[in-house]
């Protein structure tokens, strides 16, 4: 049977060293402060807003949550935005993303001042996490899992990685981060030709389609790790990952679970962020 590659212990131990940098910036005066803004009510949104706002309450980080319709407006989001980008009260936001289909998502991102860009969605941000040089934050769910990787021992440097997943949020950011640790990356995504025998001759696979269950026992052999990024709608309630855990964990090496994976140090990572956002206003 797999190890299980719980993300608690790593959110702890990123959690503990940001309480003391939060009381720090307490007593010089400076309340951390994050601002969350969603569209609509997509259930993986809802979950990681959730674990935001209680990992925020433990370290100490204030959070506005602002919360627009599905059918709302560009002119409204930009609004939302602009409020955001004039309150010197917060130093980070977070939108969820991908945006309703009649918004223009990079306008929206390219709205938001660099410095308050905690989860890559401006050029500058990702001209850096592309580059590796400059300064930018890299996004939060691709930054968790290096956390992960790192924290259970598991060496990137010339190891074959396996990403499933195309998208700005997680598959192209992570794929470069994975490449700046010397790791030898292979993207691939569902219209891939051959998809199963690819995934099984990685070392590493990194499952971040947005498809629930797309990764079966047909993926993966022994020996692998397997990150399941994936957070989707359950058919019973609850959510689920793009891999099917009871299938797949008794073949591999080690696995990341859905629920209580990447995702409780992606909400850790985020608080890293803020913090460190938080501590640059005072320089």
């Amino acid at each position: 049977m797999a190890e299980v590659l719980k993300g608690a212990p790593v959110a702890a131990a990123i959690t503990n060293d940001l309480i003391s940098r939060s009381r720090l910036l307490n007593e010089k005066g400076l309340s951390p402060c994050l601002a969350i803004l969603r569209v609509g009510e997509r259930i993986d949104d809802l979950s990681y807003e959730h674990a935001a706002q209680k990992r925020c309450e433990t370290i100490g980080i204030r959070v506005v949550c602002i919360a627009l319709p599905q059918s709302c407006t560009q002119v409204e989001l930009l609004s939302a935005i602009d409020r955001i980008n004039r309150d010197s009260t917060v130093h980070g936001c977070l939108m969820f993303r991908p945006l309703p289909p009649q918004l223009d998502e990079l306008a929206a991102c390219d709205a938001l001042l660099p410095e308050k860009d905690i989860d890559c969605m401006t050029p500058r941000s990702l001209a850096a996490v592309f580059s590796g040089k400059g300064r930018g934050f890299a996004p939060c769910t691709p930054q968790a899992c290096i956390e992960l990787l790192d924290y259970y021992g598991i060496s990137l440097r010339g190891k074959n990685i396996v990403v499933i997943g195309r998208s700005l949020v997680i598959g192209k950011p992570l794929s470069m981060l994975l490449q700046n640790r010397d790791a030898t990356v292979t993207m691939c995504h569902t219209r891939t030709s051959g998809i199963e025998e690819i995934c099984r001759r990685a070392d590493i696979l990194v499952a971040a389609a947005g498809k629930a269950g797309l990764v079966d026992a047909c993926f993966v052999q022994p020996d692998q790790v397997v990150i399941d990024v994936g957070v989707n709608a359950a058919p019973g309630g609850g959510i689920c990952g793009d891999v099917q855990f009871d299938a797949v964990s008794p073949i591999v090496r080690a696995i990341s679970p859905v629920p209580g994976g990447v995702g409780s140090v992606t909400a850790a990572v985020l608080c890293k962020h803020i913090l460190e956002a938080a501590e640059a206003s005072l320089r």
